[in-house]
């Protein structure tokens, strides 16, 4: 009876997949996933149940000891860095081998290959996105310039493989299974794609939609609506001097190409999506010690995006989350230093219409000339189907994405992309010279090779200092430069070099106490440097902010409850102003049970409060009639943020972006507010709710998918979890903090940490989703460095030998 009730999960996932059998090209014969001896029957198994004491592990040098805890997180003790990864490599595929190479499959564009045509689109839009030729970049990057990384790279492989290689079929992964697929050999090619795929999730832009907005109506209402440096911004770093004078050149004077022909564009980065981070001296904590604490929003995907581990040499000792298919850990500390990142969202994609000589688009235009482009030919395989191949051209900007064959309709346009992440750079070196870094200088030099996706980096050390740096590569450019479409053919359209790294965002031990960066607007006004992302964040770093200010006698537990708050900073300042604008008619018997819930309300997103849905609908719905007044004419355009809108609703309630030409009367604010009030008590009347019964989390639904939405029963629903979009605790309905560390660099160092899964990709296991509970509650468990002879709390330990 113990497997009873993954035995019906899994029949349930098999009816899901076989309702989509016809699109997914056929699924294996079901005699095989049912085979007791290679079937799912034996996935249903714990990774606790009979592990191996010692194993063999080809290319080993010296024997590494592997202990792991209550909670499977291993502690790797080797005696060099090659034997280190190469172990790392052959752990972490043991637990997440699956979810590894599927992550690599979407970003290189080829899921089809498992799944059918249902996913050409997808694989022609990753291609296309050039996210394989950025490795392949790097990959002879490193080659030519850190042999050493390349070799450690190779030896992290090779532990993949040899897992891959001594793999029992039946403890094949179920969703090979499902999918009647087997997995492939590891390289370092493929950790490039990963880290590349990381820098697309990170990076937005919105180039598209800008150039759209303008065009349709106006530069007033742009500049109106998309302030570039919004009042009251709370910047990452800030200087009254910044020490030199070099900065961004002035604008030419030039004319843009439009987008009228772009009737659909790629989706950009998930509104919402990124970080909190901060560090605080000890000038502000009781122990007198500096605390850093990290908690990245990404999306909620089971199994976790990231996986917790410890390693260890002679020479230093890590240990944190790490991303499965990377060496090293990610976000953690050692024993002198920690560090945590958050999303710095500058723009450093943009957009060049390219002009061809011709139907062979053979040469295009530039400076007057016709220079040569580059045709690459990508064959994407589909199951069950004749292979499609697609034609993407390469000029010097980057890849042709959009023209007459995707996303145009046929109609003859050329938009060519050019991205910071298609520059030489080394990531990896990066997150392996921070694992063993001591101090500040160490922390600088190790970020100094980090390109793409831009970070701000937060770091604590044990020696007190502590900093933060905004990391990239980033662009010179003239004030709002490539915040709309640009022309290919004009060489003043180009990049005016590169940001020295003497002259970066970099703040070490300020006055105020502490650093801390949620993907707010990177620097003051006066930096003389052209920063612009299309969505910087304005609510939860100014709470951060806040209360970091405010706070003495600083606690980790007090830093624990900073990363949950849920005050709702855009609703305390905007709620009031909708109350106070509601039409009196709609104060009648039947709306007063949802006024008074609104105006009892403190402004905390809770689980169990009503007032949070009521308000995130108001304000939704309030949007929604708004931007639907608007004459966009079927062309993707941005739209304002809360912030902006908010202040706009309160400060130019009669503005001409809120008159509805469709109407003869002249609409202001209220109109909107009262629209969207209307509209939010017809949502409340279908959904047939009560006051009482109304509650945030179910409104919210917040969900831990599989990576393959159809496979429902290997997900997490009805999770009871508050926060939400700019606010602190950042958990929207499927993305929100996915590891949350907190870590005191005293003597000893006291870390904790949790994340939304568990450190098994295996649905069967009891390791797969464990943690979800704590994470879901504000838990946080006990992760400190771990030594090679701690037996307390130990599940099992696992000897690598050399073969």
């Amino acid at each position: 009876m113990k497997y009873v009730g993954f035995f019906f999960s899994l029949t349930l996932t098999l009816l899901v997949a076989v309702g989509l059998s016809i699109n997914l090209a056929g699924l294996p014969p079901l005699v095989g996933v049912f085979d007791p001896f290679q079937g799912f029957w034996q996935n249903t198994y714990s990774e606790d149940r009979n592990p191996q004491e010692s194993l063999e592990l080809e290319g080993l040098t010296a024997p590494v000891e592997v202990s792991y805890d209550a909670h499977l997180v291993p502690h790797l003790f080797a005696e060099n860095e090659t034997d280190l990864f190469r172990a790392q490599g052959y752990v972490t595929a043991a637990h997440r081998l699956w979810q590894m190479e599927f992550q690599v499959r979407a970003a290189e564009g080829r899921l089809s290959e498992v799944v059918g045509e249902m996913a050409l689109p997808y694989d022609r839009e990753m291609r296309r996105k050039g996210l394989a030729f950025g490795a392949e970049t790097k990959l002879a990057f490193l080659e030519r310039t850190d042999p050493e990384l390349i070799a450690l790279m190779q030896a992290y492989a090779e532990g993949v493989n040899a897992y891959i290689t001594q793999l029992d079929p039946g403890k094949l992964p179920i969703e090979y299974k499902l999918l009647d697929y087997r997995p492939e050999p590891w390289s370092p090619y493929k950790s490039l794609v990963f880290l590349m795929n990381m820098a697309e999730t990170l990076s937005g832009d919105s180039d598209f939609a800008y150039t759209n907005f303008r065009n349709l109506f106006g530069e007033s209402w742009m500049q109106n609506l998309f302030p570039e440096y919004p009042e009251g911004v709370v910047p990452v770093v800030s200087k009254e001097r910044w020490g030199f004078r070099a900065g961004s050149p002035r604008p030419p004077r030039l004319s843009y190409p439009d987008s009228d022909l772009i009737s659909k564009a790629l989706p950009g980065k998930e509104p919402g999506y990124g970080s909190n981070n901060w560090a605080v001296s000890g000038s502000k904590t009781a122990s007198g010690n500096p605390i850093l604490a990290n908690d990245p929003h990404l999306a909620l995907n089971l199994p976790s995006l990231w996986y917790a581990i410890q390693l260890s040499t002679p020479e230093f000792s890590v240990k944190g989350g790490s991303l499965p298919g990377a060496l090293g850990v990610v976000i953690g500390f050692n024993e002198h230093m920690a560090w945590g990142l958050t999303n710095a969202d500058r723009d450093v994609k943009d957009w060049y219409k390219i002009t061809f000589k011709d139907s062979s688009r053979k040469e295009y235009l530039y400076n007057g000339q016709w220079i040569q482009s580059t045709t690459q030919l990508e064959t994407i395989g589909i199951k069950g189907q004749s292979d499609y191949i697609d034609t993407v051209i390469y000029t010097h900007y980057g890849p042709v994405v959009y023209d007459k064959n995707f996303m145009t309709e046929k109609k003859p346009v050329d938009f060519a992309l050019k991205w910071t992440a298609f520059e030489p750079s080394n990531e990896q070196r990066t997150f392996i010279q921070l694992n063993k870094g001591r101090n500040h200088a160490d922390f600088l030099e190790a970020i100094s090779s980090y390109v793409a996706p831009a970070q701000n980096f937060a770091f604590a050390a044990a020696d007190g200092d502590i900093a933060m740096a905004v990391q990239g590569k980033f662009p010179i450019k003239w004030r709002g430069q490539g915040k709309y479409l640009m022309d290919g053919s004009n060489p003043d359209f180009e990049w005016k070099g590169w940001i020295p790294d003497a002259h970066q965002l970099r703040e070490m031990n300020p006055e105020r106490g502490f650093v801390q960066s949620a993907n707010q607007h990177s620097a003051s006004d006066n930096y003389p440097y052209y920063v612009f992302a299309d969505a910087y964040e304005y609510h939860r770093n100014r709470r951060i902010d806040q209360r970091l200010s405010e706070m003495e006698d600083i606690t980790v537990e007090h830093m624990m409850e900073l990363q949950v708050d849920n005050f709702d900073m855009h609703a305390s300042e905007t709620l009031p102003f909708l109350l106070e604008s509601l039409d009196s008619s709609h104060y009648t018997a039947p709306n007063l049970k949802w006024i008074e819930k609104l105006q009892a309300w403190e402004y905390q997103a809770n689980p169990d409060l009503a007032a949070p849905a009521l308000f995130t609908s108001w304000w939704r719905h309030l949007e929604s009639e708004l931007y639907g007044s608007w004459d966009s004419k079927g062309l993707p355009i941005v739209y304002p943020a809360k912030y902006v809108l908010s202040s706009l609703l309160q400060t130019a309630p009669a503005a001409p972006w809120f008159d509805n030409p469709a109407t003869e009367e002249q609409e202001t604010a209220t109109h909107w507010v009262n629209a969207g009030f209307e509209a939010m008590i017809q949502e409340m009347e279908a959904r047939e709710v009560l006051p009482d019964s109304l509650n945030w989390a179910t409104y919210k639904g917040t969900v831990i998918a599989h990576l393959i939405p159809n496979f429902r029963a290997f997900s997490q629903k009805d999770l009871l979890v508050g926060g939400g979009r700019n606010i602190v605790n950042a958990t929207s309905d499927d993305w929100g903090p996915g590891w949350r560390m907190v870590v005191e660099m005293g003597e000893p160092i006291q870390a904790y940490g949790v994340y939304p899964g568990g450190q098994s990709g295996n649905p069967g296991s009891r390791f797969y989703a464990n943690l979800v509970g704590k994470w879901a509650s504000g838990e946080y468990l006990r992760i400190d460095l771990r030594t090679a002879s701690d037996r307390e709390g130990i599940l099992f330990k696992t000897t690598f030998k050399p073969d």
